[in-house]
C-alpha cells in the first residue's frame, strides 16, 4: 500500500510520464528489483488502492446470506465500519479517479481493475441464482453492480472537481445510492 501512495504521490505531482518506476521505488524506499517483481508497470503501482474497495464488496456479497437483496451488501455497514480506508487512502483514491480523465494508462488500469471485478461479481451471482457464471442473466446483472461501484466512484471523485464550494458526501453514501438505484431496476 505504501508503494501504491507512493505512485499516487508522484503521479500526480509529476505527471504519469515524468515519473519512473525507479522514482517510485525510491520513495516507498525499496529497490527497483523489488518493485518490478510485484508490479510489471509503474501505473500498475496504484492497484491496491484501486481494489481495496471492490474487494470489500466482493467480500460481503460472498458473506450475504441467501434472501437478502443484494443491496444489503452496501446497506448493512454498521458492524464494517473499521474495514474502510484511512483518510490518505480515501484521498488518493480519489486523485487516481481523477487522474483517470487525463491519464490514458491510469484508466486503462482503472478499467482493467473493474473488469476482474465482474468475474468475482458474476461468481458471486451465478451461486445465488443457480445459473452458471456465463450466463447471460448473470454477466448483465454483474455489469450492472459493476457499472453502478464504477459511476459511484467516480461520481464521488469528481464532485468537488464540478461544484468546487461543495463537499462531497462518503464514498460509502455515493456506492448505496448507485446499488439502490441498481435494485430499483431500469424503469425508465
Amino acid at each position: 500500500m505504501e508503494i501504491a501512495h507512493e505512485a499516487v504521490r508522484l503521479f500526480t505531482e509529476r505527471g504519469v510520464q515524468a515519473t519512473s518506476g525507479e522514482d517510485i521505488a525510491r520513495a516507498a524506499g525499496i529497490s527497483p528489483r523489488t518493485l518490478w517483481r510485484y508490479f510489471p508497470a509503474k501505473e500498475q503501482c496504484v492497484r491496491p488502492l484501486l481494489t481495496r474497495e471492490l474487494d470489500r464488496v466482493a467480500a460481503r456479497l460472498v458473506e450475504l446470506p441467501a434472501g437478502r437483496p443484494l443491496a444489503a451488501a452496501v446497506e448493512d455497514d454498521g458492524e464494517h465500519q473499521d474495514e474502510g480506508p484511512d483518510a490518505d487512502s480515501t484521498s488518493a483514491v480519489r486523485a487516481l479517479i481523477r487522474l483517470t480523465r487525463q491519464e490514458p494508462s491510469i484508466l486503462a488500469v482503472w478499467l482493467q481493475v473493474h473488469h476482474e471485478a465482474e468475474a468475482v461479481f458474476a461468481g458471486v451471482l451465478a451461486e445465488r441464482l443457480g445459473l452458471p457464471a456465463d450466463s447471460l442473466d448473470v454477466r448483465v446483472r454483474a455489469s450492472m453492480i459493476n457499472g453502478a461501484l464504477r459511476s459511484a466512484s467516480e461520481d464521488w471523485a469528481l464532485a468537488e472537481v464540478r461544484d468546487a464550494d461543495a463537499v462531497s458526501p462518503p464514498h460509502r453514501n455515493a456506492v448505496r445510492r448507485a446499488m439502490r438505484i441498481v435494485a430499483d431496476g431500469l424503469d425508465c
